[in-house]
């Protein structure tokens, strides 16, 4: 197998782990678990499983990086306004829709960020960017709506969920960006899910909610933590390393189409043609954005 196709199999994967730690998100919801409860849950698991991953393979990097107090403070930032935001937003978004349509809303970060590089650089987007941006606008208004615009077909706490996981994810890429350079992916991604995972169980005093263990949850919340969080990371950056980054973005966007089969499979929920092409269209623009970074890429190696 060449070091292409096993990368791209290793991205592949990843996305459809990703897709899957939603539904268990959605299935541990319906049956008893508070999503603050399940936040937490998330958070100081991942955390806990990734650093300790991290402690193992590159221990001194890690105790390099908590003692850079620049770090530490921009791990903080990222960890309570990019994670704990993030993860909070997207399961309530689930919580009041379903792991399908929560995933694809959030999908429409990549337009946002693009909307905020063409505004940051006072630029007005390309041909391409602007189809992009067209595309996912469309898109959410026909989830949203079904094309009617007097009326919702999602409710509007759902919808609200939906595009604020959007806002908080864009956050989530946009603030670690220069410490994972420095560090890596693991060991921000893996120290700020710690530290979330401790501010955010005693603000929201986590104690308070019950927590039905029965065997079905907690194969859920492995698929949550483990499957969809640890295993998902881990095996992204492995294939990314394989592939490239905006290659890896690019085939990482099976994730919503893998959340919405699995909602249907495993959870039952059904979705009409209507949302599915309002999906499509915000699969697409992200497609498109990642095609145009992907021949840019391409280009300036070529001209190299």
């Amino acid at each position: 197998m060449s070091k292409q196709l096993k990368g791209s199999l290793m991205v592949l994967v990843a996305g459809i782990a990703w897709g899957f730690s939603g539904v268990s998100g959605q299935y541990l919801m319906a049956h008893g678990i508070n999503v603050n409860l399940l936040t937490s849950l998330r958070l100081i698991l991942a955390g806990i499983l990734l650093t300790a991953s991290v402690f193992f393979r590159q221990s001194d990097k890690l105790v390099s990086a908590l003692k850079d107090k620049k770090t530490l403070v921009s791990i903080a930032l990222f960890a309570l306004f990019g994670l704990v935001l993030n993860q909070y937003a997207y399961l309530s978004a689930i919580q009041h829709t379903n792991a399908g349509t929560a995933t694809v809303l959030q999908y429409v970060t990549p337009v946002l960020i693009l909307t905020f590089v063409c505004a940051k650089n006072r630029r007005f987007p390309m041909v391409s960017e602007l189809v992009a941006i067209i595309m996912a606008i469309a898109g959410t208004f026909i989830i949203a709506t079904h094309g009617q615009v007097t009326e919702l077909a999602i409710t509007p706490i759902g919808l609200f969920w939906g595009l604020f996981s959007a806002v908080t994810y864009a956050l989530y890429i946009l603030l670690p960006a220069k410490a994972i350079e420095k560090w890596g992916s693991l060991i921000v991604i893996g120290l700020g899910m710690l530290l979330g995972g401790l501010v955010f169980p005693i603000a929201i005093q986590a104690w308070k909610y019950k927590l039905p263990l029965t065997g079905e949850n907690l194969l859920a919340l492995f698929g949550l933590v483990f499957i969809g969080t640890v295993f998902a990371y881990t095996i992204f950056l492995r294939g990314t390393a394989m592939v490239g980054a905006v290659k890896g973005s690019l085939l990482a966007s099976v994730e919503p189409v893998a959340s919405v089969i699995l909602t249907v499979l495993i959870m039952g929920d059904r979705f009409f043609a209507i949302d599915v092409v309002g999906m499509i269209l915000i699969v697409l623009a992200v497609i498109i954005i990642s095609l145009k970074n992907l021949v840019a890429l391409t280009k300036g190696k070529i001209q190299r």
